[in-house]
């Protein structure tokens, strides 16, 4: 039973990451080399998969800002959580697709998505102690950023794999501009999937 859904988790994270949601639930029992019906008995709908599958990296984005913590360099900590976010969602075609889904309603999710918060506000309040960011920069902002600098770069990925890593300097130089007045909008509290499709 463990040994099956390990292999269906495995081959069902290669399949969406290549060619996203639309992968059917077939195709995955063959990738795993096991019977449709063994699908459907460890995960009653395409939903409760996806919801699986988005809490393994949620989990891995997590590990990676915990990991962090203790640098010594607050910016550079911020950085590396930030390039490993970004770089986990451009080789993942069907973590954005999934994230925001309406139907995607897990509790674990929805917990998850606040502890990731939480570890990069952690990161965040670090390098705004150390004077390394603006002030007024949250751990849910640089979450929402993660996102956004992987949507950004989206539409060069086939041919550029690594143009993500350009809109991300982008985005670190506006996070460290020094001097800069006061953004003009409130800074996000919680991120609900109900209301946005993150990161």
């Amino acid at each position: 039973m463990v040994r099956n859904r390990r292999l269906l988790l495995g081959a069902a994270t290669a399949a969406f990451a290549e060619r996203g949601v639309e992968v059917s639930m077939g195709e995955i029992a063959q990738r795993a080399g096991v019977a449709k019906g063994t699908v459907f008995r460890h995960f009653a709908s395409k939903e409760d998969l996806l919801a699986a599958i988005t809490l393994q990296m949620l989990d891995q984005l997590i590990h990676a800002a915990d990991s962090l913590l203790e640098a010594d360099d607050a910016a550079e900590a911020l950085r590396e959580f930030m390039t490993a976010g970004v770089e986990v969602l451009a080789a993942d075609r069907a973590f954005c697709e999934v994230i925001g889904r309406p139907s995607l309603q897990h509790a674990e999710v929805r917990e998850a998505i606040d502890r990731l918060c939480d570890a990069a506000e952690a990161l965040t309040a670090r390098a705004r102690e150390q004077g390394a960011i603006r002030s007024d920069i949250t751990g849910t902002d640089v979450v929402l950023l993660l996102g956004g600098i992987h949507q950004t770069a989206a539409p060069l990925l086939a041919a550029q794999p690594q143009a993500w890593r350009r809109y991300l300097e982008l985005a670190l130089d506006g996070l460290s501009a020094p001097g800069t007045g006061a953004l003009p909008h409130r800074p996000p509290h919680r991120l609900h999937l109900t209301d946005t499709a993150l990161p």
